[in-house]
């Protein structure tokens, strides 16, 4: 394994879509492993797993070694490394002048990037024996589970 990697694995779950959702994130640096997870009450599983990598981000505090970000959506790998640029010049617009879905959350995630010029993106398969996507996986479930409890404590 490279030296000088931090390898961040993210990922959501919902119940429901929408529902309650959580978001995971597990962050590894050479032996240094450091998990995150948390909730929302009303959202998307795609809003969950933009959430996550927005999160591992805003965890670090500096970081000038090199950054791969792993995630089991295609959604988020090929928003922000393809889809995003268009975006950006259409005013967070699609092309029949409609609000991008999760625009809000795609800015956060853009805007936290450019503190970066080292990161790299990476689609693993979800559910595949990959360590890294299955403990963010379990934090993302955990986060959701506890949405589920906030939630039927307010009824």
């Amino acid at each position: 394994m490279k030296a000088n990697i931090l390898r961040i694995y993210t990922d959501g779950a919902c119940a429901g879509n929408p529902g309650p959702g959580g978001w995971g994130v597990m962050l590894q640096y050479g032996s240094n492993i450091k998990e995150i997870f948390g909730h929302e009450l009303q959202t998307t599983n795609n809003r969950m797993e933009i959430k996550a990598a927005i999160e591992a981000l805003r965890t670090l505090k500096t970081c000038t070694c090199d950054i791969e970000i792993y995630t089991d959506s295609k959604y988020v790998q090929l928003g922000i490394t393809q889809w995003i640029h268009k975006w950006i010049k259409n005013n967070w617009c699609t092309t029949t002048n409609k609000l991008v879905k999760n625009s809000d959350l795609w800015q956060q995630l853009y805007l936290e990037l450019g503190k970066y010029n080292n990161i790299t993106w990476h689609w693993v398969r979800g559910h595949s024996n990959n360590i890294g996507n299955e403990i963010a996986d379990r934090l993302a479930n955990q986060g959701k589970e506890m949405a589920i409890r906030v939630l039927k404590c307010q009824h």
